[in-house]
């Protein structure tokens, strides 16, 4: 049940699930959608104007990676790779305190929100010291983040991550990952310290298939579940010498996957793969502009939708805050293999705001709630656009939702999360604050 109506919002034009609607009246309650109202009154409501749409859940995030944005695209001969760019994030993470972390976080956060974005998957692996020790407050990396969504005000799904190995089945850890590093039995601790909303196997490379049963077997069978997957070759690679199976092939052999199950990235699947885990319900959360800045490859697309697969999409190192650049670069991936163009589901709808509706849908399983749709019972996290952007001139309906995912820069006016208005008039409420506070935490650790 809901409390008392907290905020009557008016909105000019919303897109509701049935289509466009005018004059349309929310109300929220605990932040929540409490009621849906079209061609209502505007008395004793607070108005926005613009056209409203569902604001976008980013599924797959590392905080602390925003900060070094930028800090490994020198071209050194031989060193060109994933696992080039992976020992240049090593040496970023060492000075790291929680504090830093917490700054980075809400600036990451501001920036995102300021984008489309209203909820975020914070994939957060960053446990230990620096000496690779547990804080005194084991989870004082993990309550990091949480502050820093308290003041950005953004929904956040943490999902801590275990992470034992360097390489498959159990290959002891480097030095360079001793920051990462929990056993099990802390690492169910750790869910239980931070109330976790959903939890993460860094990768099959980085955990034992033990110690993926040890935990499924301890927690609550509805919390979702989140594993890096096939991401790069050398990875698919490594899983056939160690089990004669690629990384998708073995988690669909062992029937892990159903609806609970996220996989990130997820690359470099086969048609056969990709089909079978579209089938199974799992999500696969796609983080192009970083897919694209790794080299990593371009996600096997045709195949997952032809089989009704769901994604969504994240922002993963950073590289980009841009909800609508993952969109262009996942549909432009998909018509550059094809050499066709304006692909979408195929069924004659406007691609721009099937790209959008269908992602933002698809942060409900990965987070566990509601969310990613303007109807009763889902979380009051709405974007507003700025109809007046000279982007957005003279677009109506899906239209105008094209031609923000196509054309579109600074066409967000507001970014209301859980019926709270955080971005007004392109800006975040929090943002000078925010920014003195990182730009502090980057010039120490520059010194």
């Amino acid at each position: 049940m809901t409390g008392p109506i907290q905020v009557d919002l008016f909105l000019d034009q919303a897109r509701l699930p049935e289509g466009w609607a005018r004059n349309v009246r929310i109300a929220v309650a605990d932040g929540v959608i409490a009621a849906i109202t079209p061609d209502a009154d505007p008395a004793g409501s607070a108005r926005s104007v613009g056209a409203a749409i569902p604001a976008m859940t980013n599924l797959h995030s590392h905080a602390f990676q925003r900060a070094m944005a930028g800090l490994a695209e020198q071209s050194r001969a031989g060193v060109d790779d994933f696992w080039a760019w992976r020992g240049a994030m090593y040496g970023f993470l060492q000075r790291l305190t929680p504090d830093d972390v917490e700054a980075i976080a809400a600036m990451l956060q501001v920036e995102l929100m300021e984008q489309g974005y209203g909820g975020i998957v914070e994939f957060h692996y960053l446990h230990n010291d620096i000496d690779g020790r547990p804080y005194a407050d084991r989870a004082a990396m993990a309550h990091a983040i949480r502050r820093a969504a308290a003041v950005s005000g953004i929904t956040l799904t943490l999902a801590p991550v275990l992470y034992t190995s360097s390489s498959f089945g159990g290959a002891p850890p480097l030095d360079g990952q001793k920051r990462f590093l929990m056993d099990p039995d802390a690492f169910l601790d750790l869910l239980g310290e931070t109330n976790a909303e959903a939890l993460a196997f860094h990768s099959l490379r980085a955990v034992t298939p033990r110690q993926i049963e040890y935990v499924l077997e301890r927690v609550s069978p509805d919390i979702p579940v989140h594993i890096h997957v096939a991401e790069q070759t050398g990875e698919v690679d490594d899983c056939l010498t160690w089990s004669g199976e690629r990384p998708v092939e073995w988690l669909l052999g062992r029937n892990l996957l159903t609806p609970r199950w996220t996989l990130v990235h997820a690359t470099h699947m086969t048609d056969a793969e990709a089909g079978r885990v579209a089938r199974a319900g799992a999500t696969v959360a796609l983080c192009p502009s970083t897919e694209g800045n790794l080299g990593d490859g371009v996600f096997n697309a045709a195949a997952f939708l032809r089989a009704g697969g769901t994604f969504g999409i994240g922002s993963d190192s950073h590289v980009s805050t841009s909800p609508v650049e993952e969109l262009r670069w996942f549909e432009y991936g998909r018509r550059l293999q094809a050499r066709k163009r304006a692909l979408g589901a195929g069924g004659g709808e406007h691609v721009g705001a099937w790209l959008w509706l269908a992602a933002a849908a698809s942060g409900a399983r990965p987070t566990g709630r509601a969310t990613g749709v303007l109807e009763v019972g889902a979380a009051a996290d709405i974007v507003v656009l700025d109809t007046d952007h000279p982007a957005l001139a003279g677009r109506e309906d899906d239209l105008t939702l094209d031609s923000f995912v196509f054309s579109g820069q600074g066409c967000v006016r507001e970014v209301w999360t859980g019926g709270v208005r955080r971005v007004e008039n392109g800006r975040h409420q929090a943002r000078d604050g925010v920014a003195a506070a990182y730009r502090k935490t980057i010039e120490r650790l520059k010194a």
